[in-house]
């Protein structure tokens, strides 16, 4: 067992599953709601914690209800919690999710009016006996600040680093970190092509020219993964082939934090784009995170 922190965002997700998409201005019945935490970055600690791992999470909560169902839900995985910073009167981010049964795709609104976690707070963390550290690629500026005091603090403590979005300067927070994962919107943003067609791998062997000491991953979906280490070397790993696909919220947080849970198993990074696509894929076919592992 290791003691992972993960840094980034809560969420409230409000999830309604719809027999098929709805049209503009169309009205549907959904035939299910739930209503549970999600986040990135909580997503992922959540299946650290199922694959035996004791995960801290740091973000920043506010004192509403929903907040409440957020942390009840984090508690139920054990999840730990003291990093937590509150800010009162402040309202929890939530995502609308429309879930198609007939696909498993998802479709999100997503709500926020919460200040990101703060420099301050993060400075208040011990990270000593910590065995890994995860951010999540937002909040740019600081969390370049965070990766630079963990650098100094904990330099023998692996860094990984989410990059899902194409944000304002979100490049910077590549140095430093062990492991980068990439998203396929991201790396789709970043316009490398192979004719007609967005190439990961053109798009991995730039990454790592740009930050040759670190491993490189890309998901992409039902194309499974890619991977490229310090070696320049690169991997691809096919998706689990699903008869059905049931739900792919938090897909994404599931692959990383089975990258991470190989990672600290040590394995050689063709097994952890194996294992990974196998547990993101193990997600698809499931509702929600829990019992996942």
């Amino acid at each position: 067992m290791a003691r992972v922190l993960v840094v980034g965002i809560a969420t409230l997700d409000i999830i309604n599953t719809v027999d098929g998409y709805p049209g503009e201005d169309a009205e549907v019945r959904a035939s299910a709601q739930a209503v549970r935490c999600g986040g990135n970055a909580c997503n992922t600690a959540a299946v650290l914690q199922q694959l035996g791992h004791q995960c801290s999470w740091a973000g920043t909560l506010a004192d509403d209800a929903s907040s409440a169902i957020i942390r009840a839900d984090l508690a139920s995985y054990t999840v730990n919690m003291d990093a937590v910073q509150v800010v009162r009167g402040g309202h929890s981010p939530t995502s609308y999710v429309t879930l198609n049964q007939r696909t498993g795709s998802r479709t999100i609104v997503h709500y926020r009016d919460l200040p990101e976690y703060s420099l301050t707070a993060f400075q208040q963390i011990d990270l000593t006996g910590f065995d890994w550290l995860h951010f999540e690629g937002r909040n740019v500026a600081q969390t370049r600040a965070m990766l630079d005091i963990a650098r100094h603090r904990v330099p023998a403590v692996p860094r990984s680093v989410e990059i899902e979005k194409p944000r304002e300067a979100v490049e910077s927070l590549c140095e430093g970190a062990k492991l980068l994962l990439y998203s396929r919107d991201y790396a789709q943003s970043c316009g490398l092509t192979n004719g007609e067609m967005h190439d990961p791998v053109a798009f991995l062997q730039t990454q790592q020219q740009s930050v040759p000491t670190a491993e490189h991953i890309c998901s992409w979906a039902g194309q499974g993964a890619w991977g490229i280490g310090r070696q320049g070397k690169v991997l691809h790993s096919p998706a689990l082939d699903l008869p059905c696909v049931m739900d792919t919220l938090g897909a994404g947080d599931t692959f990383n934090a089975a990258i991470i849970h190989a990672k600290l198993a040590d394995l050689p990074l063709a097994d952890c784009l194996r294992d990974a696509c196998q547990l993101a894929g193990q997600k698809c076919a499931q509702q929600g995170l829990r019992g996942l592992c």
